[in-house]
């Protein structure tokens, strides 16, 4: 290292970048309470030191002058100013990306084998930072949603309009159209009859379409949720657009990290126990829920058998909502069957 300006460069954006990721870090562990993505945090600012290490301290140590720095006077008025402690997360992921490049462009100079891992870091931090913000967004969006019906097309339309009108007026915050027998034609006609009748109601009611994110797109869905066989998450968002909810099936907590990452803006975790209107080989059960609540924030429903008896059991794990469908369908009154999880959930869930 002989270039004394290049060294004082890659000096301050090493600082920077350092400093910007334990930022970060502390509004995820703190704030987000988020250990998955606590740990990806600091995971990256222990490969950006490594990779610094390759940078020699005490060539940088030597080139440093910050009593001389003349952009230590040089403010803005938005420089000392945050609306709330997310406001200084993003503040700091920018910064961060900022001395990222900085260092990736600088390094060709003076160490041009490190200047690729920058670049490598730089595009990890791109996802994390969509992680992050989807993950905040999502719970601003689905804060007041607790319980999701899952409904088929019915028999008939008149006793598909009956079941929904009977889960608005309960106040069921997320309706999912699960159906496989229908045609396309015929399941585009359903997904629009819910879709007028949710905007109808105007409470806030999301609507969304099991599997088919292009029934979906076309009913004007609120989202689509996905199984682990379906398409994925990001050719999901292509179809369905930027601010409609994905959301992801999973039944491992590998999956469950993999659907943080990849976008997804709410998880289905399960099944919990075995189910009247779904057949699995297998249960993660409770377990499950609990490894998804120490961890993750992204909303999360837990699915799979859960009814009035055993919510009890559902929410000790800390997940606080659900989502079912024959405990509530099947009831003789299906408003009231609903009405009284509600109930149960608005007891146990801190508001």
């Amino acid at each position: 290292m002989n270039d004394t300006r290049t060294i004082r460069i890659l000096d301050a954006s090493t600082n920077r970048a350092v400093e910007g990721l334990r930022v970060v870090e502390d509004y995820v562990r703190f704030a987000l309470d988020d250990g998955h993505l606590t740990r990806r945090v600091k995971e990256l600012r222990h490969e950006l030191a490594g990779i610094c290490d390759a940078l020699p301290r005490q060539a940088r140590l030597a080139a440093r002058e910050t009593r001389q720095d003349v952009g230590t006077e040089v403010t803005t008025p938005t420089e000392s100013r945050r609306t709330d402690a997310w406001d200084v997360c993003l503040a700091s992921l920018e910064r961060t990306k900022q001395s990222l490049r900085s260092l990736e462009e600088y390094s060709k100079v003076e160490s041009p084998e490190v200047a690729s891992q920058f670049e490598t870091l730089r595009y990890r931090l791109y996802t994390l930072e969509r992680a992050l913000g989807i993950t905040f967004d999502s719970c601003q969006r689905l804060h007041d949603v607790r319980l999701c019906v899952l409904i088929d097309a019915g028999d008939t339309l008149d006793s598909f309009r009956k079941l929904v009108a009977e889960l608005l007026a309960a106040g069921v915050g997320m309706i999912q159209l699960r159906e496989k027998r229908l045609s396309d034609r015929q399941l585009i006609e359903r997904a629009r009859v819910l879709k007028s009748m949710i905007t109808e109601q105007d409470l806030g009611a999301l609507m969304i379409v099991n599997d088919r994110a292009d029934i979906a797109a076309i009913a004007r869905a609120d989202g689509v949720h996905l199984g682990q066989d379906d398409v994925s998450v990001k050719d999901a968002r292509t179809i369905i657009g930027p601010r409609k909810l994905i959301g992801v099936s999973t039944h491992s907590l590998e999956q469950a990290r993999a659907a943080v990452l990849d976008g997804a803006n709410y998880l289905g975790a399960g099944p919990t126990f075995p189910s009247t209107t779904k057949a699995f080989d297998n249960f993660p059960g409770l377990d499950f829920l609990k490894q998804v609540a120490s961890e993750i924030r992204l909303p999360t429903f837990a699915i799979g058998g859960i009814n009035a008896e055993n919510l009890e059991q559902v929410l000790a794990t800390g997940t606080m909502r659900v989502a079912l469908s024959g405990a509530i369908v099947a009831a003789p009154a299906p408003g009231a069957a609903a009405n009284k999880l509600l109930l149960l959930l608005e007891k146990r869930v801190p508001q």
